[in-house]
């Protein structure tokens, strides 16, 4: 059984026998809201869920930092990174200007330190 809740603005689905708060996967023009993603923008690369999109700025939850991908082919086939640095939880912030490229990441999300 699903039960459905707004808040702020984000739809969240319950689901009765987990603890855990999903997002509803929706479109927000290209985006995909509910699903995961890889970011790379002109500093750093991002792993993670995209729960929000603004005029200026995605949130992402559940993020990683990506520091060392190893050959980029490889590890978007894989999922498996060299580096990886998982923000503390809560929801992180990334500015839609300095967005070079995103893709639909189709692995688990990277949430542990390696």
């Amino acid at each position: 059984m699903e039960n459905e809740i707004k808040v702020n603005d984000k739809i969240y689905v319950l689901q009765s026998s987990i603890p855990t708060i999903s997002v509803k996967k929706r479109k927000e023009g290209v985006w995909q809201i509910g699903e995961n993603y890889f970011i790379r923008t002109v500093t750093m690369a991002l792993c993670g869920k995209l729960v929000e999109v603004t005029d200026k700025e995605l949130v992402l939850n559940k993020a990683s930092w990506v520091a060392d991908t190893g050959r980029f082919m490889n590890f978007l086939q894989s999922g498996t990174a060299n580096e990886v640095e998982p923000f503390p939880e809560g929801d992180v912030i990334v500015g839609r200007g300095g967005i070079i490229d995103a893709t639909i990441w189709s692995h688990e999300l990277l949430t542990k330190q390696k």
